[in-house]
Parts: C-alpha cells; structure tokens; sequence
C-alpha cells in the first residue's frame, strides 16, 4: 500500500476519533456549564455535586450513541480491512 493512502487513511480515522467523541465531550461540557452557573447562583460549593450530574449525563450520552459510535467505527474497520485484502 502506498504511503499517501495510508497518511489519508490515519487523517480519516483521527478525524473519525474526534466526530465519535465530539457528541460525548460535548454532553459534559454543557452539563459542567449548567451545574457551575447553579452552584455559582447557589454558592453551593461541594465538589461533589459537580461530577454526578456530568456522570449521569455521560452515560446516557453513551447509552444513547454507543450503536452510532460502533457503527462509525465497525464502517471503517470494514473499510481498512477491504483496503488491505486488495
């Protein structure tokens, strides 16, 4: 395999590493946004609070794009494998 299709085969699957993880860093973000302004209005400063609306938030999150996530990545794998056997 020529080196060019393999530099534009790592370039797809870093940028398929971002787009599946985009949606998931994205959650979190919001939700640490959310809960940092309530606890910024409410001065409530436990640190616990913090990480267990963001956890949650996360695992639906998964729970919710874990098929399109393993199908994004269970596509490209079929692709390198098709790739290789030429």
């Amino acid at each position: 395999m020529p080196p060019s299709i393999l530099l534009e085969q790592a370039q797809n699957a870093l940028l398929l590493s971002v787009a599946v993880a985009l949606p998931v860093l994205g959650v979190a973000a919001v939700v640490g946004l959310v809960v940092a302004a309530f606890q910024a209005a409410s001065q409530i400063q436990d640190p616990t609070i913090a990480h267990l609306p963001r956890l949650l938030a996360v695992v639906c999150a998964l729970v919710l794009l874990g098929p399109w996530m393993g199908s994004q990545i269970g596509a490209f794998a079929e692709r390198m494998l098709l790739m290789a056997t030429r």
